[in-house]
């Protein structure tokens, strides 16, 4: 099939890369000058099997580091009284055992990419989840016990432990033990993205940069309209990857997609000292902030935001990623020079669930709403998205995944 994918960024690249692979013929069409330049350009990096970042299942947590940006519009409130239903205790472990299940099948899929065209994105294994007071403690247990019943491996520690695990944490700063996960790694998911787009236009498939798809019309195919030219373009099939522009794309043809922006930041610096730095990934799970190890370079990524402006950064979110920093690696980055401070907006459903799948409309096909997981949702979801587009049965059970549940 001709095929047309909308957005590159990682989730875009994924999708783009598993057409190609399957014989399709693909064109990604990007309003930006590159891949991967949004939500996936400085996240975190962390790919933690059975605990994908939950920003959504804890934004109205009183832990939570939520800032809301005012006025909210109409659609935003309604966004929020959603997610805060979907918070519920019940509804939302049964979505993070879906997230679960596809984060993990996800990783399987990275692995066997990295395998299959040896790609090396500034990875390292490994993921500490600390624990500043026994009430952190408590709090996490519901998470755990999904994690024991999905068989996900991790290990509660104590501090003497924590230390081992992560030697160059600050002596000073006391806590109350972590979770260790073995299996969980880091990865620089813009550089990834970057790898597989040469992969992919080894495979033919086409990247259009600074072209903005205004229209979509299905109907015997997909014909697509773009900013500054006159004639549309058709295809067999197009699948929406495009984030938060998806929305007003996809709401003239009746898809009322629930998503919105909810904003992470991050740091990114130098290593001043290797031995100063964390040996891989660790979570500050009270202020809910990372910081990872991306090669030569740490990267602190947390805060969470509703509304407001993408353009203007929040002082006290950023305060808090150098205050955690600081905490946990004093002086392990370098922060007089050639720091990058980043927003980055993450397109998320109220319940915290990606779109897979068919759109209900002819030719038009979903990968959506992934959010702050994107880089840990993003081979599994492009995989099993062209299954479904090559008829074939996926490999993972797409329960509570398709756009039906929006319907109910």
């Amino acid at each position: 099939m001709k095929i047309a994918v909308i957005g590159a960024g990682i989730i875009g690249v994924t999708t783009a890369w598993e057409l190609a692979r399957d014989g399709h013929n693909v064109t990604v069409l990007e309003r930006r000058g590159a891949v991967a330049e949004e939500a996936s350009f400085a996240n975190a990096g962390i790919m933690a099997p059975g605990m994908p970042i939950k920003t959504n299942l804890h934004l109205l947590n009183r832990f939570a580091s939520l800032k809301v940006g005012l006025p909210l519009t109409r659609r935003e409130l309604a966004w929020m009284w959603r997610c805060y239903r979907s918070a519920k205790f019940d509804t939302s472990q049964t979505h993070l055992t879906y997230l679960q299940r596809l984060a993990s099948f996800s990783r399987e899929r990275l692995h066997h990419i990295t395998a299959e065209l040896k790609l090396d994105y500034e990875r390292s294994d490994g993921y500490t989840v600390l624990l500043r007071t026994e009430n952190d403690s408590q709090l996490m247990q519901p998470g755990l016990q999904t994690l024991r019943e999905a068989g996900v491996a991790f290990k509660e520690i104590d501090p003497v432990e924590t230390r081992k695990t992560e030697t160059a944490l600050n002596p000073d700063t006391d806590f109350f033990g972590a979770i260790h996960l073995p299996d969980a790694e880091v990865g620089n998911c813009r550089q990834f993205a970057l790898l597989l787009k040469n992969e992919a236009q080894q495979l033919g498939v086409k990247f259009e940069f600074n072209t903005t798809v205004t229209q979509i019309q299905p109907a015997k195919g997909i014909t697509l309209h773009f900013a500054g030219e006159s004639i549309a373009r058709n295809y067999d099939a197009a699948v929406m990857c495009a984030g938060l522009d998806s929305h007003k794309l996809l709401s003239p043809l009746g898809l009322k997609i629930p998503l919105a922006a909810v904003y992470g930041y991050s740091v990114s610096a130098t290593i001043r000292e290797p031995l100063n730095g964390p040996r891989s990934a660790v979570m500050d799970e009270r202020y809910g902030v990372a910081i990872s190890r991306l090669g030569n370079r740490v990267r602190v990524a947390g805060s969470t935001e509703f509304g407001g402006s993408p353009d203007k950064k929040c002082a006290n979110s950023l305060q808090t990623l150098y205050k955690v920093l600081h905490d946990w690696f004093p002086g392990a980055a370098n922060l007089s020079n050639g720091v990058q401070e980043w927003k980055g907006a993450r397109p998320m459903l109220p319940d915290g669930l990606p779109i897979l799948g068919a759109s209900g409309l002819a030719g038009l096909w979903l990968n959506l709403g992934q959010g702050a997981n994107g880089w840990g949702l993003c081979c599994g979801s492009a995989r099993v998205l062209a299954d479904q587009m090559g008829r074939r049965t996926p490999e993972l059970d797409l329960t509570g995944l398709s756009i039906e549940r929006l319907r109910i």
